[in-house]
């Protein structure tokens, strides 16, 4: 009888909770978990940076960059054209502290700090004063004679345009003449308004100077105060340390930069005053110091000063002496770029030509010769302030 309920169970041996507790024979897996297990897995897809070459990587990382250093000029230049006045004004004021200030603080270890201050200034402009009217006086003494070389000079130059290459008729010379002297004639109320104009950019430049001098006074005398309360006054607690440092970068460039263009203008001022001088072109002392002020335009200013230089000496000593002188504009440039720029400027401004180029166009674009002047100090100054807030505080 239990033989019997024993066969009646199964081969579990304990019926209905044999059953339940029993494990079973063999285990059902789904279908498709076995195609998983066999497929091999997938590997992990390779971001999209690692397959862009490393040369777009680089062009892109400096575009945003540059993109972002151009919006930030052209801000300044929209900001400066508002008030352009005060804004040369001030920025004549500091170029005046980048080179007095070593002066002045040279003269204070001797005389106390208002005298030095004094002392600096009141030299300086006297210097520049002698020099003007050294400029004066040559121009004034020369000019009977300089009227008769100019009238043999334009003789000349008509009897070199009828000869070859360009074979201009006496007919041709003389219309053209007639026309520049019609032109004078039927504009001259367009050229008297643009005196009258002129005045009174003299009276505004009079005051921007007065203006850039009572600044200078101040910037020199106690700067580094000013900026401490202008960095404690302006500047929430948090960013006064990385604005500090920035600042400081900043001042650093400009100062370095005035200096450095200083010494290359004075260079190419020497350099040419000398050539001028043994070549016995008119108006040699006028001529280096118009190459003095145009060298302040980094790649443009000196080219233009010398083609004038080049007209004067075509009109004054002849075709010849003019082509001394245009060689003299290449000497002159090799020099510029290749010798003093690399090793005056490079310390102190570390911008690569076609930069200094760009900006110098689009300065000149926004603001004319005054945004061509600030263009390559102010994206210099700009792009110090943004590496020195970049870089990781010692």
């Amino acid at each position: 009888m239990g033989d019997a309920r024993r066969r009646a169970a199964g081969p579990g041996g304990g019926g209905r909770r044999a059953g339940l507790g029993s494990r079973p024979a063999y285990s059902v897996r789904p279908a498709y978990s076995v195609r998983l297990a066999a497929s091999p897995r997938p590997e992990p897809s390779e971001p999209v940076t690692e397959r862009t070459v490393p040369w777009l990587r680089v062009a892109a990382a400096y575009a945003w960059r540059l993109i972002l250093v151009g919006i930030v000029v052209y801000g300044v230049f929209i900001v400066l054209g508002s008030f352009q006045l005060i804004a040369v004004a001030l920025f004549l004021a500091l170029v005046i502290t980048s080179v007095l200030r070593p002066l002045a603080d040279l003269l204070n270890r001797f005389l106390p700090r208002p005298l030095a201050v004094a002392a600096a200034l009141v030299g300086s402009l006297l210097v520049l004063l002698t020099l003007l009217a050294l400029v004066g006086n040559a121009v004034a003494g020369e000019s009977p004679r300089l009227a008769g070389e100019f009238r043999g000079g334009v003789h000349r130059i008509e009897e070199w345009l009828q000869r070859p290459p360009f074979r201009l008729s006496p007919g041709r010379l003389s219309a053209l003449e007639r026309q520049f002297t019609n032109y004078l004639t039927a504009h001259r109320s367009n050229l008297l308004s643009s005196a009258v104009s002129g005045l009174g950019r003299v009276v505004e430049l009079v005051t921007g100077a007065a203006l850039a001098l009572f600044a200078s006074v101040f910037f020199i005398h106690s700067g580094e105060r000013l900026w401490a309360w202008a960095r404690e006054e302006l500047l929430p607690a948090g960013a006064r340390t990385a604005w500090d440092r920035a600042g400081r970068a900043a001042w650093r460039t400009f100062a370095g930069y005035t200096r450095g263009i200083i010494i290359v203008a004075a260079t190419n001022a020497v350099l040419v005053g000398v050539a001028l001088l043994l070549l016995r072109v008119p108006l040699a002392l006028p001529l280096t110091l118009l190459e003095f002020f145009a060298a302040f335009v980094p790649l443009i200013g000196s080219p233009v000063a010398l083609a004038v230089a080049t007209v004067v000496a075509l009109a004054g000593r002849g075709p010849l002496t003019a082509l001394a002188v245009l060689a003299l504009i290449v000497v002159i440039g090799q020099l510029e770029g290749h010798v003093l720029h690399p090793v005056v400027m490079s310390w102190a401004v570390r911008l690569h030509p076609l930069v200094v180029a760009v900006s110098v166009i689009a300065g000149s674009i926004v603001a004319g010769v005054i945004g061509a002047i600030v263009a390559v100090p102010l994206i210099s100054v700009v792009w110090a302030v943004l590496r020195a807030l970049r870089a990781v505080p010692p």
